[in-house]
């Protein structure tokens, strides 16, 4: 089995529709794909209709969180999408972003870029505005070659000079209400040093003792060497280890199934979740 458990469709910051993401899923060969949104779960019907014969979907999101001033990432897979406080706290971290993404477009042009807001709603289309949509006017703009080099301390990166904050959710709330809504937890590409500051050890050892599941190691972000340390981690600390694409379409340079979950541990997360259930395609035939 081919499993890839970190994806974004256009509901956030991918330019896949969710149809198109799981068409595209399914002809790259994967088994099963998560749809993970930012603090999202519009697109799950979306992707549920159009999804192929053959292809599972996994349900989730991915949360964005904050500790000790320190960004990151929390997936949430097969969590109940309507319990309330859940509901909540993804709808508070949505409704900062249009003033935290038109704060960074004023910093940006005080530093002389002639971005507008025009151009980042028009980018972002009917997705929730993030720094990857900002990002992409940089680049339409020639600022920048690529949306990954928009995230430096020049520009987007925590910190950088166009920065601005948002409501972000504390990590150990975030697996809380995960749990509640009988979902499961993975930190999210834990050691992507190259996107700015990452979160401690230690930390991650006081989230497993609270309950999380699992920490992303196979991603593009992550060095050989790296992967060997969290491998390591994961293993003195009980945790499961996945790996995925983090693919965002075009946004980014990283084919679906770049890397993937064995399948053993798909089955512990799966066995652990009681929110919901994958859901298998019953569509039409895999395209050529």
């Amino acid at each position: 089995m081919r499993i890839d458990l970190h994806t974004h469709s256009s509901a956030s910051d991918g330019t896949d529709t969710p149809a198109e993401l799981v068409t595209a899923a399914a002809a790259a060969g994967l088994d099963v794909v998560a749809l993970t949104d930012h603090d999202s779960t519009r697109g799950h019907a979306e992707a549920i209709a159009a999804l192929p014969a053959g292809l599972t979907l996994v349900t989730g999101a991915e949360l964005s969180c904050r500790i000790d001033g320190v960004s990151m990432h929390m997936l949430a897979y097969l969590f109940d999408p309507s319990e309330p406080a859940l509901l909540s706290e993804r709808e508070l971290v949505r409704d900062d972003r249009v003033p935290r993404a038109r704060a960074m477009i004023a910093k940006l042009q005080e530093l002389g870029v002639p971005v507008t807001w025009e151009q980042v709603a028009r980018i972002a289309g009917e997705a929730s505005v993030g720094r990857p949509h900002i990002a992409s006017a940089l680049v339409e703009l020639g600022v920048v070659p690529t949306v990954s080099d928009a995230f430096t301390e020049d520009w987007l990166a925590d910190g950088g000079r166009a920065y601005a904050s948002k409501h972000e959710s504390d990590p150990f709330e975030a697996v809380r209400l995960v749990k509640a809504a009988g979902g499961v937890t993975v930190f999210a590409h834990p050691a992507a040093v190259k996107r700015g500051r990452t979160v401690p050890e230690d930390v991650i050892a006081r989230l497993a003792a609270a309950g999380l599941d699992g920490i992303e190691v196979d991603h593009t972000d992550h060095d050989a060497a790296t992967r060997d340390r969290l491998r390591s981690l994961a293993a003195d600390l009980g945790l499961l280890v996945t790996g995925s694409s983090d693919y965002h379409g075009s946004r980014k340079d990283v084919a679906l199934g770049a890397n993937t979950t064995d399948p053993e541990v798909y089955a512990e997360i799966v066995r652990r979740s009681t929110g919901a259930f994958p859901v298998p395609g019953t569509g039409g035939p895999v395209p050529a």
